[in-house]
Parts: structure tokens; sequence; C-alpha cells
């Protein structure tokens, strides 16, 4: 059968052309067929309420895997590696439709960027159509980038832990958001993890978020000897990492309803607690089975009703009284940030005086 040029995929009153609709980006596995670039775009288009209750409005970087997912593809760690199958696209790509909306970010660095800013459901899947599989949004709103309205709780588990141990954590971590007066709202990481997402007023900058998910993460360390904060991972042990640093500016997640570029096109899907709970293996949920789940209603669909503060987390932090914490590589150095040294390399001259 002859291969098709291009297709066409309906999404919000527009109509957006998919080019080579036959390739095929996930191969089929034991329990899943194989999945087409145009049916990954027909999938964002399927999920619009979702996805656009976590996209719209915020720039958003795309995680762009052009020719597939295949065993032994990687993603590019830098703009040095040229030689990577998939790589994070921070600026606008070119030949980007008119109806694209962007806003300007800025970097740790000082530099600033033009990013996609979603507006309406037919710009991702036009995104879909440039090989994006996964969103990344920024916890801001284009109105004003510089003051976070989401709180991120990662819980990332180690080797060692599963799925099921990140759940169980982020039960303990709904427990305490309750007695601090926030909401949680979790989801599956489309992997081993699970992401709680809390709605803030955007009252703070990114280092006081950073700072309350320090707050946070120490708390439930302290509560559950499950959990660690540990940035350097010979530290971490078989716990579950809470990734305080996923607050900073320019750090993403992916979105509510994103697929990821694993096999059997799973899908970063938001959970009710009790769900959560009671789930075991995630790779249920994929882009098989997610529009039909969403059709029933979003988990999510009142994440915006009630925005918190982080006060009672910020005095989390101060409270510990153990100071700042290391930021990722890409960053500046930052105030009362510790050496950026493994504890296992740490000698006198690492540290400045």
């Amino acid at each position: 059968m002859a291969k098709v040029a291009a297709a066409e995929v309906e999404a919000g009153g527009r109509t957006v052309r998919v080019s080579s609709p036959d390739r095929v980006v996930y191969e089929a596995t034991d329990s899943t067929p194989e999945v087409t670039k145009l049916e990954v775009a027909q999938y964002v288009a399927s999920v619009d309420d979702g996805l656009m209750r976590a996209l719209r409005g915020r720039p958003t970087a795309l995680e762009r895997w052009p020719s597939g997912v295949r065993p032994g593809m990687r993603l590019a760690t830098g703009p040095q590696d040229s030689k990577a199958d998939a790589f994070y696209q921070k600026r606008v790509p070119r030949g980007a439709p008119d109806y694209l909306e962007t806003t300007t970010v800025t970097f740790p660095s000082g530099r600033t960027a033009e990013e996609i800013c979603p507006t309406e459901i037919a710009v991702p899947v036009w995104c879909a159509h440039m090989g994006t599989l996964t969103f990344h949004p920024w916890p801001v709103r284009r109105d004003d980038v510089d003051h976070p309205d989401e709180l991120r709780i990662d819980l990332d588990p180690q080797p060692g832990t599963t799925f099921t141990d990140a759940a169980r954590v982020a039960g303990v971590a709904r427990e305490l958001l309750d007695e601090l007066g926030l909401v949680g709202w979790p989801k599956t990481s489309g992997n081993r993890g699970v992401h709680v997402y809390v709605r803030i007023r955007p009252e703070w900058d990114f280092v006081d978020v950073r700072h309350a998910a320090i707050g946070f993460g120490r708390e439930l360390e302290r509560r559950d000897e499950q959990v660690t904060t540990a940035w350097w991972k010979e530290e971490r042990g078989e716990r579950i990492f809470v990734d305080y640093n996923q607050n900073c500016r320019d750090r993403t997640i992916a979105s509510a309803y994103s697929l990821r570029p694993l096999p059997g096109a799973p899908v970063s899907t938001p959970m009710t607690w009790d769900e959560l709970a009671t789930t075991t293996d995630p790779r249920v949920w994929n882009l098989h089975t997610v529009p039909d789940r969403l059709a029933d209603g979003d988990p999510w669909a009142g994440i915006d009703d009630a925005p918190g503060s982080i006060e009672p987390l910020l005095a989390l932090y101060d409270e510990s009284g153990l100071g700042e914490m290391p930021y990722p590589p890409d960053h500046p150095k930052m105030p009362g940030e510790p050496p950026r040294v493994q504890p296992s390399r740490k000698v006198a001259a690492h540290w400045e005086e």
C-alpha cells in the first residue's frame, strides 16, 4: 500500500495538516498495537479539555521525537549533543502557524527566548505533527512569567523502589498538605514516579517556591523513612526522592495528558487519590485507554478553584535550620548554596574560601 503524504486532524474548529501520517512512532508491544504519527496527533486532539487545562497560557517547551521511539534511542542532554535522536525545543520552531502565540521567558543564564504559549488545542496538535510527544509547561502564566502559580512535588523512585512505593509516599504527602491547608492533585509520571501539583497564588518568585518545596520535602522526610531529599544519588539509597529542583526557573515536568517516550505509549495521567492508592501498573493508562477515561470526566477538573499559600511551607524551610541545597548544574551559583561536590569527593580543595 502506498504511503500517504499527509492527513488532516480536526482540532477545536481548525484543520491541522499532519505530514507522514503513517510513520510508526511507537512499535507494538505484547499488550498494545503500534501507533502512527497520525494517531499521536489524533490522541492530542482527543484530550483537548485535560491537556489545555495543563498548558493554556503557559510557556511550553517541546520534547520532540521526530523519528519515533525505538530501543536505544536517546534524548539530547544539551545543545552540544547533536547525535541524539530526540531533543527539547525551547524556542518556537520554524514554520509555526499564524494562530500559534508566544511569550517571552528568561532563563537562569539571563538570556531570553520566545516560547510557545498554547491558547487552543490546534497548537499542541501542530506540535505533534512536528514530532512532539511530551509537553513541558512552565509553572507560570503568560501574564506573569516570574511568579509561579503551581508548586510541583516530584516523587521519584530510586533503584530498589517502585511505583507502588511512590504512590504510598504520595498518600503521606496528601496528609501533610491537608494539615497545611493545601490541596494536592496527583498524577502518574507516565513512568515509575508520581507527581503532585498544588495550585498557589502567584505571589512568590521561583526561589521562594523552590524553598517551599524543600521545606515540604524535609518535613515529609522527617515523617517517613522511605523519603529522601538528598540531591546526590550516592546518598539517596532505596528511597523515594523528592526532587525539589523541579521548582527552579526553566525546570519543567511532563504535563498532564502528555505521552511519554516509552514502549506502549504511556500517558502522564491525572488520578483521584483513591485511584492512585489502588493502581499497581500505571502503564494501563496509555494513548489507547486515556481518551475514553477523560470522556468520563477529568479528575483535575477543579484544580484551578482554590489556589493556596506557600507561607506554611516557607515556615517549614526556616524551621528546619538546614539552609540552602544544591541547584541543578545548569544554574548559576546561587546565594547560600553549598558547594556542588559529591559528598564522596568533598575535600578541602573543592570548597570555596
